[in-house]
């Protein structure tokens, strides 16, 4: 066998394994956005969408463009982030929960910006799911309370950057 077959070989094995990542990361995604709507019980069924980690988003599902890698081609076999649009109203607004995922041994662990670790199993065991979503439930309850709080004393004026904002427009639902 040549070099260059030797690196085709291991390049392969390379993107086999970036591609099983990517599936995980993108089943333990879907399950977090399907399993947090239900535990929210928002009564139109309609509270969280799979968003891109970065940059502008619209409260829509984004498919394989919601994650940190491309879902096709030779891709990073590393953490792949997500973003977890979360309705925080009755009407059109939207806040955006960011994460990433990273395979560690036989398990996956899912880091919340600014917030904690889970170390999670797949398929997600229902206890994990419930511990996970009251977490993110807490940790968005948590965010406007302390903003809230910072109002009160007048300590708000701070240039922290956390989560994003987004609602749609007349415009936009056109």
């Amino acid at each position: 066998m040549s070099r260059f077959d030797e690196l085709k070989a291991i390049a392969k094995t390379y993107q086999d394994l970036a591609a099983e990542n990517y599936a995980r990361v993108r089943q333990l995604a879907e399950e977090v956005r399907a399993g947090l709507c239900d535990y929210l019980d928002a009564s139109d069924g309609v509270c969280v969408r799979l968003v891109p980690p970065a940059g502008q988003f619209e409260p829509k599902d984004y498919g394989p463009k919601a994650f940190s890698i491309p879902p096709q081609g030779f891709r990073p076999l590393g953490p792949i982030a997500f973003g977890l649009a979360v309705r925080v109203s009755g009407g059109t607004d939207w806040m955006r929960v960011i994460t990433q995922c990273q395979k560690i041994g036989d398990r996956f662990v899912l880091d919340i910006q600014g917030g904690d670790s889970f170390t999670l199993s797949l398929p997600l065991t229902k206890d994990d799911s419930s511990q996970l979503f009251e977490y993110v439930y807490q940790h968005l309850m948590g965010w406007f309370q302390t903003q809230i709080d910072r109002y009160e004393t007048g300590e708000y004026g701070t240039r922290e950057i956390g989560f994003e904002f987004s609602h749609v427009t007349d415009s936009a639902q056109a």
